[in-house]
C-alpha cells in the first residue's frame, strides 16, 4: 500500500469499468483522484465512494476547452497533476466495408484525439511539477488487426504510435508515456447486445489463460506504470491479454 502516496491522478472515462477500477486502486494506494466523465451521476457517486482524496469532473475528451478546464479542476485544489490515465473509449462493431464515415470519425475522435488532448492539457503541469507518469489505454487491437471493428482498431493503432512520439518529447520534461493494451477484458463497452458468454467460450478456450479478463486484470499494471517503480520505463507496451498474442495454441492441434 502507499505506492502512489501524494500523487494526483487524473483518470477519465472512470465512472465505470477499467476507469473506475483504476481509480479505486489508485485511491488505496494513497493518490488523491479526480474521476473524469461524460456519466455525471455514476461518476459523482465514485468520487463520493472514494471520499474527500477524491473529486468529480465532467470531461468530453474531444473538447479542448473541456480538458482545459479538468486540469484547472485537478491543479486547483490539489496543487498538481502527476499522473494522467487516457482511459476514456468507444467501441462499435462494424466490418470495414460497413462503416459509415460518421462512425469512423467518431472513434477516432474520441479513441485518439481524446488521448492527444489529454496528453497536450497535463503536458505543461507535469513538466512546472517536475514530470509524471501518463498511461494511455490501446488494446490488443493497437498491436494486431482485428475483424469487425476497424474503426476501433485504427483509432488503438494511432493511441500506440501516439504514445511513443509523446514519450519522446516529454522525455525531457521527465514525464514518460506508456501504453496498456487490454485483450477481451468485462467492462460495459464490451457487453454489447446479443451476446452471450457462449459465444465467446471458443475463443477463451484457445488463450494460455482460459477465461475473460477482469478490470482488475488491468488496474494493476495501470498502478505500475503510474508509479515510481515504472521510473525508467516509457514508450512502452504492456500487453494483458491472457496470452492472445503469445500465439493461437490451437493452431496445429496437438
Amino acid at each position: 500500500m502507499g505506492r502512489l502516496t501524494g500523487k494526483v491522478a487524473l483518470i477519465t472515462g472512470a465512472a465505470r469499468g477499467q476507469g473506475a477500477a483504476e481509480a479505486r486502486r489508485f485511491a488505496a494506494e494513497g493518490a488523491f483522484v479526480v474521476v473524469a466523465d461524460v456519466l455525471d451521476e455514476p461518476g459523482e457517486q465514485l468520487a463520493a465512494e472514494l471520499g474527500e482524496r477524491a473529486r468529480f469532473v465532467h470531461l468530453d475528451v474531444t473538447d479542448e476547452g473541456s480538458w482545459a478546464d479538468a486540469v484547472d479542476q485537478t491543479v486547483t485544489p490539489f496543487g498538481r497533476v502527476d499522473i494522467l490515465v487516457n482511459n476514456a473509449g468507444v467501441l462499435r462493431f462494424n466490418r470495414v466495408q460497413d462503416t459509415p464515415a460518421d462512425e469512423f470519425r467518431m472513434l477516432l475522435d474520441v479513441n485518439l484525439v481524446g488521448v492527444f488532448l489529454g496528453i497536450k492539457a497535463v503536458a505543461g503541469a507535469m513538466r512546472d511539477g517536475g514530470g509524471g507518469s501518463i498511461v494511455n489505454i490501446s488494446s490488443t487491437g493497437g498491436i494486431v488487426g482485428l475483424p469487425g471493428v476497424a474503426s476501433y482498431t485504427a483509432s488503438k493503432f494511432g493511441v500506440t504510435g501516439l504514445t511513443k512520439s509523446a514519450a519522446i518529447d516529454l522525455g525531457p520534461w521527465h514525464v514518460r508515456v506508456n501504453s496498456v493494451h487490454p485483450g477481451s477484458i468485462d467492462t460495459p463497452m464490451t457487453r454489447f447486445e446479443g451476446m452471450t458468454d457462449n459465444d465467446m467460450a471458443g475463443f477463451y478456450q484457445r488463450l494460455p489463460i482460459k477465461r475473460q479478463g477482469t478490470v482488475d486484470d488491468v488496474a494493476p499494471v495501470v498502478l505500475f506504470l503510474a508509479s515510481d517503480e515504472a521510473g525508467y520505463v516509457t514508450g512502452a507496451e504492456y500487453v494483458v491479454d491472457g496470452g492472445h498474442l503469445a500465439g493461437d495454441n490451437g493452431i496445429l492441434d496437438i
